[in-house]
């Protein structure tokens, strides 16, 4: 499910289902958006159970059963030239979520490139963890399929 370009979203009641292993598979992925709110509701899938892409603010995520997956995760950020205005994720609050199984809790992930972004104002809270890889994992040198050019990061 995707929700681009979007401005005062709510979802609730939201079941998302994919196998562990499928690649892909993000359950909801959210770009370019303000003002949304995803809450009670169950996701899994074999990529990230909620995607936080850029261009995006004022994201609200509350009481989600997360698993399998990679977790919720806020990019991937820098991978494209020229463009930091829209590498800009801000005011994204995570509170009472279950991440069961997962790979990943809470993560940012950006690539190592000089390419600028941002990041900011994120809080996590009350957040239960069961059986996750990487509970909370900030990573500034994603690569998923290697080789990849290292260089010193800008996000």
């Amino acid at each position: 499910m995707q929700i681009y370009g979007c401005n005062k979203i709510r979802m609730h009641n939201i079941l998302v289902k994919a196998p562990g292993n499928s690649k892909n598979t993000d359950g909801i992925k959210i770009g370019a958006s303000t003002d949304v709110h995803v809450t009670n509701s169950v996701i899994g899938t074999g990529d990230d159970c909620i995607a936080i892409l850029g261009k995006s603010s004022d994201i609200h995520v509350s009481q989600v059963f997360c698993g399998p997956g990679h977790g919720i995760s806020i990019g991937s950020m820098g991978y494209y030239p020229n463009n930091e205005n829209n590498d800009v994720v801000t005011g994204v609050t995570v509170t009472d979520c279950t991440f069961r199984g997962t790979t990943d809790g809470v993560r940012i992930k950006t690539w190592a490139t000089p390419y600028a972004g941002l990041v900011q104002n994120l809080t996590f809270s009350n957040i239960h963890l069961d059986s996750v890889d990487n509970p909370i994992i900030i990573d500034q040198e994603y690569c998923p399929k290697p080789p990849c050019n290292q260089v010193k990061f800008a996000i």
